[in-house]
């Protein structure tokens, strides 16, 4: 439920209204925006009587929310959330390039990915220390020392470092070390570890599944929100379809389409989607016009001899070509990267 306030509502007039919420059991979710104040009632509203609000001096509508998802609807939060990382931002008018190799295979590696991307332009470094394979014989990441090379590459560098947790267990480090936390498609509906990470106020990036709707991923969003920590980012990395030429197929019409229903930013992962170097670029292109608030992109030095994903990475020189190719469509979407 939401209750829209009126313009002339004093400050406690409205201070009663959420008193009243609380009494009834429920919490408030408050929205200010430059148009619109709304406060939304977020629990169990089946004990709220249908005039319960309708008639209070401060109320100038209420609305009923259908939608399973509260906190993550653009109905509770009329306004796109900027989610702010050091002093980066991801969901404002600057596109988030977030990029780098899909698995830390050395120092060397990942320090020269890292100076390549960032010289570029790059905001973010992205790089995986601990792997969720299909088979439990393929590389599993350097886990543990894959964070440490991480650390040292963003000290070299200053770009903010996104990686994937994998469990709980971990959980401690990932807080205290990592910028984004990434939560893979295979995870999204881990609810033990979405609600442990609802208790953090890291950002995390959140992959939609790889046969998740639109309104499942939301849900997931719901859990880490809430257990308090609004600081999400959702992933479209690709679905799985009954095609077979493409590892999965991307979804660009997630993007309008979760624009449309949330607030909160939306990224797109073309290297997953594809697993195809050669498609990296048009659908990252693709992403940008769609209305993505950015993008995460495999880049590799060596993408023959990689130990992960090799086949969809794209060498240091052809993002360096596709950045200036992805600033040219920023500016026609009244965007920047």
């Amino acid at each position: 439920m939401i209750l829209v306030i009126r313009k002339q509502a004093s400050e406690k007039e409205i201070e009663d209204v959420k008193k009243k919420i609380h009494s009834l059991g429920c919490e408030v979710h408050e929205s200010v925006g430059v148009n619109c104040h709304i406060l939304g009632i977020v629990g169990d509203t089946s004990v709220i009587e249908p005039g319960t609000f309708q008639t209070n001096p401060a109320v100038d509508k209420v609305i009923a929310v259908q939608e399973p998802y509260k906190k993550s609807n653009r109905m509770f939060h009329p306004d796109n959330t900027v989610v702010k990382i050091n002093d980066m931002e991801i969901g404002g008018k600057k596109l988030a390039i977030i990029a780098g190799p899909c698995s830390v295979e050395s120092e060397e590696q990942i320090i020269s990915i890292a100076e390549s991307v960032k010289k570029s332009g790059a905001g973010f470094l992205r790089g995986g220390a601990f792997k969720p394979r299909t088979s439990p014989y393929a590389f599993q990441g350097l886990k543990k020392e894959g964070l440490e090379l991480l650390k040292i590459a963003r000290e070299k560098t200053g770009l903010p470092i996104v990686t994937e947790i994998m469990s709980t267990d971990n959980l401690d480090e990932f807080v205290e070390d990592v910028d984004v936390i990434q939560v893979g498609a295979r995870n999204m509906q881990n609810f033990d570890l979405l609600k442990q990470l609802g208790k953090t106020r890291k950002p995390i990036l959140l992959k939609r599944g790889l046969s998740a709707t639109i309104e499942e991923l939301l849900m997931s969003a719901e859990y880490i929100m809430a257990g308090g920590n609004e600081n999400v980012i959702l992933c479209e990395r690709g679905i799985r379809t009954f095609e077979k030429f493409t590892r999965n197929t991307l979804d660009l019409s997630a993007v309008p389409a979760i624009k449309k229903l949330s607030h909160l930013p939306v990224i797109i992962d073309p290297s997953h989607a594809a697993g195809l170097w050669w498609m990296v670029e048009p659908m990252a292109k693709a992403a940008v016009v769609a209305g993505a608030d950015g993008l995460i992109i495999e880049v590799h030095n060596d993408p023959e001899n990689a130990l992960c994903d090799g086949a969809q990475s794209i060498k240091p020189d052809k993002f360096d070509k596709l950045m200036d190719k992805l600033k040219v469509l920023a500016e026609v979407e009244d965007r920047a990267i």
